[in-house]
């Protein structure tokens, strides 16, 4: 119970780091502004990074629950392919930023091929590039619901341009958690499988 108590709480901490970080690119870039007064519970944007955390310990929970329930066995991966994997993620969220395209199709295409090679690169499961899809459609779609119920805004009025980006930067955070999760998912299973040994040793004795 307690490991999956840290895992959680781990999975729920890098998902409020990300978030600040990565709002933090996105604001220098000004795409999306909150509004100064809402009247109503979400008066400012203190609910986001732990929306993000939420969502992070959700996937981050899910991926690994979903690779045991399909007899998926993924290979113990060192931590710094993990560290990989995050400073490419951060890089595709800085690209989008940071580069101005001439067209919102360009830009599309290029933070997909980004996107599609960080899957590749760090994940290549059928499970991960499901989840990714399915993670980022449904997160787009509440993005949006939250600009129609006026919760946040975006200062660049050209709404496809911004909606291009987002499912290629939701499916990159999905790819980059579940690798998180499914790292520290390994060593609880290396754990459980330790005190096994260890109790039927004790039992022997």
């Amino acid at each position: 119970m307690m490991n999956f108590l840290t895992r959680v709480v781990s999975l729920f901490f890098a998902g409020v780091l990300f978030s600040l970080v990565l709002n933090l690119l996105q604001f220098q870039r000004q795409i999306t502004i909150f509004p100064d007064l809402v009247d109503n519970v979400f008066s400012s944007t203190w609910w986001v990074p732990p929306s993000c955390g939420f969502a992070a310990a959700l996937l981050g929970m899910f991926y690994p629950y979903t690779d045991r329930h399909f007899g998926l066995f993924n290979e113990k991966q060192e931590w710094s392919g993990v560290m990989r994997c995050v400073a490419v993620f951060v890089g595709i969220n800085q690209a989008s930023a940071k580069i101005d395209f001439s067209n919102s199709l360009q830009f599309s295409l290029t933070l997909l091929i980004m996107s599609f090679g960080l899957w590749w690169l760090f994940d290549k499961s059928m499970v991960g590039l499901l989840l990714g899809v399915l993670f980022s459609f449904v997160a787009t779609f509440m993005t949006q619901l939250l600009v129609y119920w006026e919760l946040f805004k975006y200062s660049n009025p050209d709404f496809v341009f911004v909606r291009s980006w987002l499912p290629c930067i939701f499916f990159s955070a999905s790819v980059t958690m579940g690798l998180i999760g499914r790292q520290l998912a390994l060593y609880d299973e290396t754990f459980l499988k330790n005190k096994c040994r260890l109790t039927k040793k004790y039992h022997m004795e």
